[in-house]
């Protein structure tokens, strides 16, 4: 295949299972994704959906209980299933990084941030310890943080919601990744601050022309950054389309049924919701 037709990353017939008392349950179930240079893809749905689990097995971060089968993983054009944890480690962080849900849990409370952007360049980078600390800076100055050095030093627990997830895209940006994945990261943070925080994911994503997967349940998120979306249910996906023809025409029955659950769809004095009494089984569309 042509690399120019080729994908960034290509995930065929993903499948994740984990133990319980009752056997395995599965999470995921035969789900594919694709995603090309330079574009951005929003993984869509319920809490529960499969969503966050996808792109964790594709990162390699599920615990060693998960069960991960899949077809194809490749990220250029390269089987990353199969690497080596120390192959892995030289993409994941790299040329894929990935801001995770609740950036003051997400990061360690024991180490400044700057330390915790420096430990990201020291691992992928030949940057000696000033360059590094010029890149921390600048990284930094990127997302928005004033006083960038006053930052560095300074705890997670010693900033706010908004300024957690800022020090969080720095360290996901820190090493130019070619994809971002973005992990409902808006969550808990009031709605200034979220405009903000989708704002700046836009801008860097046009500035630096990496590819970005947007997990959200957000439908509004959907609607103001992507270019294509899937939505999932009960670790299926249901539907893929670009994001202009699944708010104008969605072919799914679970789709519409989300989309009509939207509030300023509400009627009366009640918010929509979605009937699960539906037979929302159909195969993805």
């Amino acid at each position: 295949m042509d690399n120019q037709m080729e994908p960034l990353l290509d995930v065929q017939n993903l499948s994740v299972s984990f133990p319980t008392a009752a056997g395995q349950s599965t999470v995921l179930d035969s789900a594919s994704y694709r995603i090309d240079r330079g574009e951005v893809l929003a993984i869509v749905g319920e809490s529960g959906s499969g969503k966050s689990v996808a792109m964790l097995a594709v990162m390699g971060l599920l615990p060693p209980t998960a069960t991960v089968t899949a077809d194809k993983i490749t990220f250029e054009g390269r089987d990353i299933a199969n690497l080596s944890p120390k192959a892995r480690r030289r993409i994941i962080g790299k040329d894929i990084s990935m801001i995770f849900q609740e950036p003051i849990a997400s990061l360690n409370p024991c180490f400044t941030s700057g330390f915790q952007i420096d430990e990201v360049l020291k691992q992928h980078t030949d940057l000696d310890k000033k360059a590094r600390h010029k890149r921390a800076i600048e990284l930094l100055e990127a997302v928005g943080l004033p006083n960038p050095a006053d930052r560095l030093r300074a705890y997670p627990h010693q900033m706010s919601g908004g300024q957690c997830q800022r020090i969080m895209i720095a360290i996901a940006m820190a090493c130019s990744p070619k994809l971002l994945i973005a992990d409902e990261p808006t969550t808990a943070l009031d709605v200034t601050i979220q405009k903000q925080i989708l704002e700046l994911l836009a801008k860097l994503q046009e500035e630096t022309g990496m590819a970005m997967i947007m997990i959200t349940h957000d439908m509004g998120v959907v609607a103001e950054t992507a270019d294509r979306v899937v939505v999932q249910y009960q670790g299926r996906k249901m539907e893929e389309s670009d994001v202009l023809t699944l708010f104008e025409n969605p072919k799914h029955a679970y789709t519409r049924a989300l989309l009509s659950a939207l509030p300023e769809n509400a009627t009366g004095d009640r918010l929509p919701t979605i009937d699960y009494s539906a037979d929302f089984s159909g195969g993805a569309q």
